[in-house]
């Protein structure tokens, strides 16, 4: 069963569930070290999934060498899988990618992307678990 952004949940609970690191990203809107994600040269086939609520994200299919250090999409599994929002951390303004299902923050979305849809959906590793197509 997943978690969902109606379950009221706790940031206590989150914290037991997600490692440090899994956490300032996913709830805290951090980002990992650019080239250090476990999934930045992955080419496995498969569905990747929220960490946090295991919810449908991004399938292989998708999945682009960027150059930029983290996973790279030009589409979500399906158009409901995420939520945009704008960021302007940093200052500079940028649209947010979280996950529709439990509202972690998962990277940004760019329109540099290759064809067929122009975009780079630029994720962290840290926010995303593979189910290789072999569990499907």
């Amino acid at each position: 069963m997943t978690d969902s952004v109606s379950d009221p949940g706790s940031e206590e609970r989150w914290r037991d569930k997600l490692t440090p690191l899994q956490y300032h990203v996913c709830r805290e809107g951090g980002t990992e070290v650019p080239h250090s994600g476990e999934y930045v040269h992955e080419k496995s086939p498969g569905i990747y999934l929220c960490v946090a609520c295991e919810a449908e994200l991004f399938d292989s299919e998708t999945k682009f060498e960027s150059g930029t250090g983290w996973p790279s999409f030009y589409e979500p599994a399906a158009a409901d899988a995420v939520e945009e929002a704008v960021d302007r951390s940093h200052g500079m303004v940028r649209t947010e990618v979280k996950c529709s299902n439990c509202g972690s923050h998962l990277g940004h979305v760019f329109p540099d992307g290759p064809d067929p849809t122009g975009m780079r959906y630029c994720i962290n590793s840290v926010a995303l678990k593979l189910r290789p197509a072999e569990a499907e």
